[in-house]
């Protein structure tokens, strides 16, 4: 049975603060539909190991909301901080369509091994395995759930030291536990 992949859970200090930095920047229904801002259960001391990409007309309007700039790749991406510090990847479309700052485009988690993680959570989800910019296949596509959301396993050389502080539901599917082989912890609902 295919899984279906609801919002993602987001740890936070000031969950109004989060929510409302989110919810302006994709907009309320954007906001609501994706992300789920719950009451943090540890503070933050490392990177998150999830988090979102964004296309954005202009990085300033983000800034001019409370997020900070960590690194800047001009004239087209900026990896960018939230209010909490929880860090994000702001991709320039100056042609960018709507009323809202933001449009959410991908999550992306980091992993030790990505094509072997996307290969596990692909038939779990219903997803199509496509190739990242480095042609391994790890980029998942079609998700049950996130149709408009590219599902990007990144490779990444440090080794988790804490529970994510971004992770996603699923709903249905068949699982061992709430955790997937790379330590990601998820939440299953119905």
């Amino acid at each position: 049975m295919t899984a279906s992949l609801g919002r993602l859970l987001v740890d936070a200090d000031d969950p109004a603060a989060v929510r409302g930095f989110w919810e302006t920047a994709l907009g309320p229904d954007a906001c609501a539909r994706l992300l789920e801002v719950v009451p943090q259960e540890r503070p933050k001391v490392v990177k998150n190991r999830v988090h979102l990409d964004v296309y954005v007309r202009d990085v300033d309007v983000l800034l001019a909301m409370g997020a900070r700039v960590l690194d800047a790749y001009p004239p087209l991406r900026a990896t960018l901080a939230d209010v909490e510090g929880n860090e994000f990847c702001a991709f320039v479309d100056p042609n960018l369509e709507g009323d809202v700052p933001a449009r959410a485009f991908a999550v992306c988690t980091d992993s030790e091994r990505p094509a072997d993680i996307a290969q596990w959570w692909a038939p779990r989800v219903g997803a199509r395995i496509g190739p990242g910019p480095d042609g391994t296949p790890r980029y998942l596509s079609e998700c049950a759930g996130w149709p408009e959301l590219v599902w990007k396993f990144v490779p990444v050389p440090d080794a988790r030291v804490t529970p994510n502080r971004w992770r996603w539901s699923v709903q249905g599917g068949t699982f061992d536990g709430p955790v997937d082989p790379d330590g990601n912890e998820f939440v299953q609902r119905g």
